[in-house]
């Protein structure tokens, strides 16, 4: 249980789980979307509904090896994007200049090359650690679509009037 900031708004509630009745279990978000996104079609009141991802599991796949390259590589990606951001907040705060292009230019090389030093010292300081690139995604076993007991029977009926399109 955490603690409430004393900077936070009062009264503000906890999250909880929506309570109600299953209108139904699906193997994928998108299968619960569609069915959601029928009843809306339909008109029906989607405020009512809500979609609950159950038995979630941390699925981390490995990409590939790390190198000093690789880390080289991501890093001057990474800083030549910021580094061509502040040149064009540069560019736009300045006034208008034959070199505005070359400032750009200039601002997307140092980026890069503060980033590259960047990625491969942080890659040296982690490198026994995770010598590995991967993804994370969090996913779920299934989906069940939790309704409002009262809406229930509408909402059953509305399904059946609108099947699914394939």
């Amino acid at each position: 249980m955490s603690t409430p900031s004393a900077f936070g708004r009062r009264g503000t509630p906890q999250p909880s789980l929506p309570r109600g009745d299953v209108l139904g279990t699906y193997d994928t978000y998108p299968e619960a979307q569609s069915v959601v996104d029928r009843l809306s079609k339909a008109d029906f009141d989607v405020k009512q509904l809500s979609i609950i991802g159950n038995d979630l599991k941390t699925v981390e796949r490995v990409t590939g090896k790390l190198t000093y390259g690789r880390a080289a590589l991501a890093g001057a990606a990474s800083g030549a994007w910021l580094g061509l951001f502040f040149g064009l907040v540069l560019t736009i705060f300045s006034p208008p200049t034959p070199q505005s292009l070359s400032v750009m230019g200039a601002a997307l090389l140092i980026g890069a090359g503060f980033g590259m030093i960047f990625g491969i010292v942080t890659y040296a300081i982690n490198r026994r650690r995770r010598d590995f690139t991967s993804t994370h995604q969090v996913i779920a076993s299934n989906y069940q679509i939790i309704i409002d007991p009262s809406l229930t029977a509408k909402a059953q009926q509305v399904l059946a009037e609108h099947p699914a399109q394939s």
